[in-house]
This record gives C-alpha cells, sequence and structure tokens, in this order.
C-alpha cells in the first residue's frame, strides 16, 4: 500500500492572548488591561445581541411571507395542503419517530413533484412543524379530510400518498398496508385503490413490461377486451378530469392533469393493439 502522508495542523494561537495580556500589563498597567478585557466583553454581548435580533428578524420575515401568501389562496387549497402535511407527518410518525430523513422526503417531495416555490416551501415548513406538534391521531386526520372533501380529492391524496411513500428507496409490507388502510378508510373504491396500487408496486420492480404497465394504468387484467378498455378510460377520465380539483391549486389540478396524460398514453397503446 503506498503510504500518505499526513500534513499536520499549524498550531493555534491560544498563547497570544496570554502574550498580549502581558505586553498591555507592562505598557498600560492594570487599568489599561481591564478596559480592553471591558471592551471585549462589550463586543461579545453586541454580537450576541445581533444575532438574536437576526434570528427575529429571518423568523419575522418567514412567518409574514406565509401569511401573505396563506391570504392569497382559498380556504379549500389551504385546508387541503395543511391536511395532507398533517397526514403524511403521521404516516412519518406511524412507527412512534420521525426522522430527520422522513421529513426531508415530504419537503423534497413538495419541492420536486409539486413544483412548490421558496416562498411555498416556507409555507410547507410551518405547515410540518404544526403538524408534528398536533396530538391527533392518524384516524382523526383522516376523518376529518373525509368529511371536509369529495370523492375526487380523496383520490387526488391517495395518489400522493402513495407518490411520497415510493419516493423513499426502500418501500416496506407494513408502508403498503397503511396507504391501502387509508384508501379504504378515504372509502375509495376496489377499482380505483386496485388501479393506484398496482401501478406503483410494479413500477417498483424492472422486470415488468411496458404493456403491463398499460393495463394496471387502466385498472384492468392483460386479458382485457376492447370494450373493457374503453369502459375504464372513461370511468377514469371522469375521475380525474383536471376540473375536478382545480379549486385545491394549480399543482394539484397538475397532478391531475398528469394521471390523465398516464390514462390517454395507456388508452391510445391499447387502442392500436385492438384496431
Amino acid at each position: 500500500m503506498k503510504y500518505q502522508y499526513h500534513y499536520h495542523r499549524q498550531p493555534g494561537c491560544g498563547g497570544c492572548l496570554l502574550v498580549a495580556a502581558l505586553i498591555l500589563l507592562l505598557s498600560g498597567g492594570a487599568p489599561l488591561l481591564i478596559d480592553v478585557i471591558g471592551l471585549l466583553l462589550a463586543g461579545g454581548v453586541f454580537l450576541f445581541l445581533a444575532l438574536l435580533v437576526a434570528t427575529w428578524a429571518f423568523t419575522y420575515y418567514i412567518r409574514r411571507k406565509v401569511s401573505q401568501y396563506e391570504q392569497g389562496q382559498t380556504e379549500a387549497r389551504n385546508n387541503f395542503v395543511a391536511l395532507l402535511v398533517q397526514i403524511l407527518v403521521k404516516i412519518a410518525q406511524f412507527d412512534g419517530n420521525v426522522t430527520r430523513e422522513e421529513l426531508q422526503t415530504i419537503k423534497n417531495f413538495f419541492r420536486s413533484h409539486l413544483h412548490y416555490t421558496q416562498n411555498q416551501m416556507f409555507w410547507v415548513n410551518e405547515l410540518i412543524k404544526d403538524a408534528i406538534q398536533n396530538t391527533e391521531s392518524l384516524e382523526a386526520s383522516l376523518e376529518q379530510f373525509k368529511s371536509s372533501f369529495a370523492y375526487e380529492p380523496r383520490l387526488i391524496l391517495v395518489e400522493l400518498v402513495y407518490q411520497v411513500i415510493f419516493s423513499n428507496d426502500r418501500v416496506s409490507d407494513q408502508d403498503l398496508e397503511l396507504a391501502r388502510n387509508i384508501a379504504e378508510y378515504l372509502e375509495l373504491s376496489p377499482y380505483d385503490l386496485q388501479t393506484i396500487q398496482s401501478r406503483y408496486v410494479h413500477r417498483r420492480h424492472a422486470a415488468v413490461y411496458q404493456e403491463r404497465n398499460y393495463y394496471d394504468v387502466l385498472g384492468l387484467n392483460s386479458d382485457a377486451n376492447f370494450e373493457e378498455i374503453k369502459k375504464a378510460y372513461r370511468k377514469l377520465s371522469m375521475k380525474y378530469h383536471p376540473d375536478k380539483v382545480g379549486h385545491l391549486g394549480e399543482e394539484f389540478k397538475g397532478v391531475a392533469e398528469e394521471k390523465m396524460k398516464e390514462i390517454n398514453a395507456a388508452y391510445q397503446h391499447l387502442k392500436k393493439k385492438f384496431n
């Protein structure tokens, strides 16, 4: 093994303070030394207070930006995002502890998948803090969501839950079971749950053929006939129409639009197969 030289650190100058104190004592006596020490202490207090003021100013800036952003949104959208964040945090807390990595996954989801700006991320960070301090159970949060929103927003919520879960490198069976329980609690139909779940589960396996994915998008078995394909396409197109969730904000309308692109691509591919 080739030897690698390790450079030594240069010596610190802790003793320089003692030398400076001795020079001050010899040149000006004890009063000069006391004045210098007092000046240094005053400077330290000033820096400490300046740091406190800077921290307060930054916190004030963030809270003002969050308040201004909230005021510019609809109540339905604010409630939707707040409950979404709360449910995602409760999922992270399901094992009794929220890790920094889990919180980072939630933040990255909003930043990368929903393309949130810095001001929007300030808002999300505040919502995450509120959710961590909230003592309600996951079931209570889901009940509140179910009673506040119609079927289509609930469908989008489950879609987002699966997106967050599968943004992790490792997805456990416990994660999948929890996602299924959430979908069932929100009273999604077995067909819609199977459509969402099969697409994400199969996407995890690299050996799955593309055509099988098209059937999964439509929630069908690979032996479905063209009439079944058309029926599934029309049914999903109604549920995921972007206008159904437009009141929740452009980012969630975008989620529906992306889903519609998948549905249309699957239908067009399978249509060519039968025509």
